[in-house]
Order: C-alpha cells, then structure tokens, then sequence
C-alpha cells in the first residue's frame, strides 16, 4: 500500500465522483481509477460501489476512509513538528470563528507578541467548524456555543452576558430589565440559523412561549447593531460585541439566564507549534483581563 494511493482514495472518497477528483488531483482519470483499483486489489475489498464515473463509499470504504484520514494526518503533524522544531519555516496559524466580536483585540495582542508569524482566519458555522476540528485542519478555533468531540479539546474562556439592543426611540429605550415574553411581538434582526448565539436565542423563545420573527437573518454580527440602530428590529448582542453608540440601548433580560459561553477549541491530536501555544496563552490572559 502507498501513500499515493490514499491520498488518492481520500480525495475521491470526498468527492465522489472520478472527473472532480482527478481535475481537484491534477492527474488523469485513467491514472486515478487504476490506483484506486490496486488498493481495492491490495485490500480485497471494494471500497466504492460505482454507477459510471459516480462512486459512492459502501461499508467497506466508509470504514477505511477514517483510518486512511488519521494515518495521513499523523503524517503530517510529524511532518510540522520537525518543521517547527527545526525552525524551517514561519508556519501560518490556522483559525477558525463562530464568534468575531473580540478577535480584533486577540489579533492585535498577538501580533504584538509575535510580529512574523501570520494567520488565516475564517467565520464559520458550529457544524463547518466541527467538520474542520474533526479532520485538524484548523490549529484552533474560537467557538460559541462550546463544541464536543472525541478528538476535541474544549476550554471555556469566558462566560458572555447577551443583552437587548433597541433603538434610542424603542417603547423600551428607557427600560434597564424586561422579561423575554415581553419581547414576543417585536420584530427581530439576526444572524441565520447554525451560528450559535442565534439557537439559542430562538430555543430560550420557544421555552417562553413564541417563536421570534425575524425580518433580517445574515451571515454579518457585526451588521445587527446598526440595524437596531436603524430600528429595522431589536437584536440580541453579546456584550462583547456591544459599542457606544449613543442611539442604542441595551436591556437585560431578567427571567432567564441569557448568556453564551466562549470556548477555545483544538484538535487533540494535531501538533501545536510554538507560535499555536503562544496564541492559546493570549487567547487566555485577554479574557481574564476582559472588563466585565
């Protein structure tokens, strides 16, 4: 059995499909069927069943694709391990978010701290963050709600109070506290369903009693505090992600307990360079320092 071969099997395996896999490989697909023929010969078995250039993975495949995964993913944290150790290269850190109110702040720490060492971050949904853990192909992840795993490492870093953004002429402007069923005829303005703080905002609604209407639903956080603002409708922010802006106000909810859990998340068995420790270490002392 070669090593091309399952890196071979993997992609095609992802794919499912001969065409997409050899134009994503950049070999032809006569090359391709052939390898992964002599590994179905090598290991007796089929690993696909096969309805013309479309394959699907049967029993069989499915069982040897997750073995397959993790020997070609040790191989290559060795690989980085020695890299790193030997100082061979400025590796880039690998990030992924579902939560993006304090990485400008984490971000600046770091390059303070380490000026040559990039990073590549992307704003993902808990089921694509968990599919990128699962496989180690991020060194860490900023993640609310927190996420479990058998190959997941989770440590919670902060506790993060949520609070009721409304526009300065709101007929709640001037409230301090409300109570969630008073918010059931409002309209509201929200990321889409899949990003954390969104699900549980809609399943604290529906335990009180109604479902919330939305008439904004994005893929921008950011952008719901100048909706509110705007008074297109009430939103519900984090207080890390709250501003100064003058013409909003924020409420807490009174009846419930309203709050989100940020969690740093790795996968156990991905090596962490020395640059991915020293980014969990400012990850940690910015939110112990964090103002409540």
């Amino acid at each position: 059995m070669e090593l091309l071969q399952l890196r071979y099997f993997i992609e095609v395996a992802r794919l499912e499909h001969v065409t997409e896999a050899a134009r994503s490989l950049h070999v032809t697909q006569s090359s391709l069927s052939k390898t992964i023929q002599r590994l179905e010969e090598d290991l007796g078995a089929p690993l696909f069943d096969r309805s013309g250039r479309n394959l699907r993975l049967n029993g069989f495949g499915s069982r040897f694709l997750r073995r397959a995964e993790k020997a070609l993913f040790e191989l290559e944290q060795g690989k980085q391990e020695i890299k790193d150790l030997a100082s061979m290269e400025n590796r880039t850190l690998e990030l992924a978010v579902t939560t993006a109110s304090t990485l400008p702040g984490i971000l600046r720490a770091f390059q303070q701290a380490m000026p040559n060492v990039q990073y590549h971050v992307q704003m993902l949904t808990t089921i694509e963050m968990k599919s990128l853990l699962q496989r180690g192909e991020v060194d860490f992840c900023l993640s609310s709600p927190p996420l479990q795993g058998e190959d997941i490492e989770c440590q919670i870093v902060y506790t993060d109070p949520i609070l009721v953004a409304v526009s300065a002429n709101h007929r709640l402007a001037k409230r301090k506290k409300v109570t969630l069923i008073e918010l059931k005829d409002e309209l509201f303005v929200g990321v889409k369903k899949g990003y954390g703080t969104r699900d549980l905002i809609d399943f604290l609604c529906q335990s009180a009693g109604f479902e919330p209407q939305y008439v904004y639903e994005g893929d921008e956080p950011a952008r719901l505090s100048a909706l509110a603002e705007a008074g297109i409708g009430i939103a519900f922010i984090p207080s890390t992600a709250r501003n100064s802006r003058d013409r909003i106000h924020y409420i807490q909810v009174e009846d419930c307990k309203l709050e989100r859990e940020i969690a740093l998340l790795w996968n156990k068995s991905r090596y962490l360079s020395q640059a991915a420790h020293h980014f969990r270490n400012v990850v940690i002392d910015y939110f112990e320092s964090y103002p409540v």
